[in-house]
């Protein structure tokens, strides 16, 4: 028998530059980047994809970027700015996957130019899901425009759709080249959106580091009141610890454990459920209140660590039940438990709470005591 062992790594870098007013014309972080990236020497064009919903709230948008890029010589800006549907929509219908790659195809996108998507992170994940099957990948570049994709899904390097009603069914590990968060993008957002996200800085915050959960607690009610400045400082915090996490551990999920998704398995379920009516972390915020009983019925946190999660995300406004979760005996819930362990790859791993900001991953999953925990979870509305 002969054997050639081939082994290499490929080395992935990009930055997440924080700003306002991106495409304001003493603002030149944008092209900057786009400039210096590669080779300075060729001709890059650059092709704008748009979330609709960010696009109504942002009508100057789509002229702001044209007069951005009037008067660079070295960056091509396709004329067509496409505006597409945001929110699962985009993931769900495939005509807007095939609308993206035509788009790539007809305008001349190759590998040396760019993709560049605005819109929250289900838009973010179409689209980079498009660039990463065009040509075996373009370049895309993600702006943000929710506090979800802002300090979470944004500055990861997951892309993907869904397929046979199955959540990012379909998907690719691919970094961005580069993630511009622009808080101008947050002061449009309703208050569902607005406070959303919150539930990805209260989940990582959970499994990683407890002064960050603390000082949620403290500014809780000011992110509730829409203080910009402290969300700001939320989404930065919470940005580099899903990033700071995604580079020293299994960034492309070789293996079956997923601390980020702490909260999650029952959050995809009810985004179904709920004819995605739940925004996703809306879900994740009612996953992680689950989860949190959970390990508090397992004898791991106390009934007061428990009830400080509860409160907090109350503070922040999220509603933390959903009658689909004990539908048909709680038996539509267990089917999203089968279905996350599929999607891990046969073997179940999820993240409970071993104590307050610290994670702990098991294997299998006491679903009486889980029927238990949603049980208790429908007290919260009381």
């Amino acid at each position: 028998m002969s054997v050639i062992n081939q082994a290499f790594q490929v080395p992935y870098s990009f930055n997440i530059v924080f700003t306002q007013n991106l495409f304001s014309s003493d603002n030149k972080e944008f092209v900057n980047f786009l400039t210096n990236f590669g080779d300075t020497t060729f001709q890059k064009k650059i092709l704008f994809l748009i979330d609709e919903g960010v696009e109504q709230k942002h009508p100057y948008l789509i002229e702001s970027i044209k007069r951005y890029f009037q008067s660079e010589n070295q960056i091509s800006l396709i004329d067509e700015i496409l505006v597409l549907p945001g929110g699962e929509l985009v993931k769900n219908a495939p005509q807007y996957l095939e609308k993206t790659l035509l788009a790539i195809n007809e305008c001349g996108i190759d590998r040396h130019s760019f993709v560049a998507a605005i819109g929250g992170g289900a838009f973010l994940d179409m689209v980079g899901y498009a660039s990463c099957i065009a040509h075996r990948g373009v370049k895309h570049i993600r702006i943000p425009t929710t506090v979800l994709s802002q300090n979470d899904s944004g500055v990861g390097v997951k892309n993907g759709v869904n397929f046979l009603g199955k959540k990012n069914f379909l998907g690719t590990f691919s970094p961005p080249v580069a993630v511009f968060n622009d808080s101008n993008f947050l002061t449009t957002l309703s208050d569902r959106d607005w406070r959303s996200g919150i539930s990805e800085a209260v989940k990582v915050a959970l499994i990683k580091d407890l002064d960050f959960f603390e000082w949620l607690e403290e500014n809780g009610s000011a992110m509730a009141d829409r203080e910009l400045l402290v969300m700001n400082e939320q989404i930065f915090r919470s940005a580099a610890l899903h990033t700071n996490h995604i580079s020293s551990g299994d960034p492309f999920e070789m293996g079956s454990a997923r601390p980020l998704d702490f909260g999650h398995w029952a959050a995809h379920k009810l985004e179904y459920l709920s004819n995605f009516e739940i925004r996703h972390g809306e879900a994740v915020a009612i996953g992680i209140a689950l989860d949190s009983i959970y390990s508090e019925l397992l004898g791991l946190i106390s009934g007061e660590d428990s009830a400080r999660i509860i409160s907090l995300l109350k503070k922040l406004g999220f509603t933390l039940y959903h009658e689909s979760l004990a539908e048909n005996d709680k038996l539509n819930l267990w089917e999203g438990l089968n279905e996350f362990r599929e999607h891990l790859g046969g073997r179940l791993t999820i993240t409970i709470l071993e104590k307050l900001g610290k994670g702990k991953e098991v294997h299998e999953v006491n679903f009486d005591l889980m029927k238990l925990a949603v049980d208790r979870l429908k007290l919260t509305l009381d």
